[in-house]
């Protein structure tokens, strides 16, 4: 594989993936997980998974909806951090959990936590979404995209 395959590239060599990744995406977001948890979910994996294209992406997607800059910079340490509702830290905690899921398992208490959070078509609607980003987050690396940040 080249050292580095452009966005343009893969959007243009691949687009019944890129289309099938945007239209899980889509239908997530149809199902009633607010946007500024989306936001969350993607923004968290892609820190878990050292995609720095995804992570600056997301942040600036973030801000663009209203998310508060003091919430994404604890958004690492949101176990610690005040300002998150019991909803956004149970998306969190399943956030992580599937995105490290070789390093654990999946445990009960974890599922209850989420259930008493969301409903049914919200739970299986959030798994999405983190196995979305997780597939972004992937592509990403292997191909090399890189963020564009003003260097000033």
């Amino acid at each position: 594989m080249q050292e580095y395959v452009s966005r343009a590239d893969f959007y243009r060599l691949q687009p019944a993936l890129v289309k099938g990744l945007q239209s899980t995406q889509e239908a997530v977001a149809a199902s009633g997980i607010e946007p500024g948890l989306i936001h969350l979910v993607f923004l968290r994996a892609s820190q878990l998974n050292g995609c720095a294209f995804c992570q600056r992406m997301h942040a600036e997607e973030a801000r663009g909806d209203g998310e508060r800059q003091a919430r994404l910079d604890v958004l690492p340490a949101w176990r610690e951090s005040p300002g998150f509702s019991e909803r956004e830290r149970a998306a969190l905690a399943w956030t992580e959990a599937l995105t490290l899921l070789a390093e654990s398992e999946v445990d009960q208490s974890l599922r209850d936590r989420v259930k008493a959070s969301f409903s049914l078509e919200e739970q299986l609607s959030l798994t999405s979404l983190v196995v979305v980003i997780n597939g972004w987050n992937r592509i990403v690396l292997s191909c090399g995209f890189r963020p564009e940040i003003d260097e000033r």
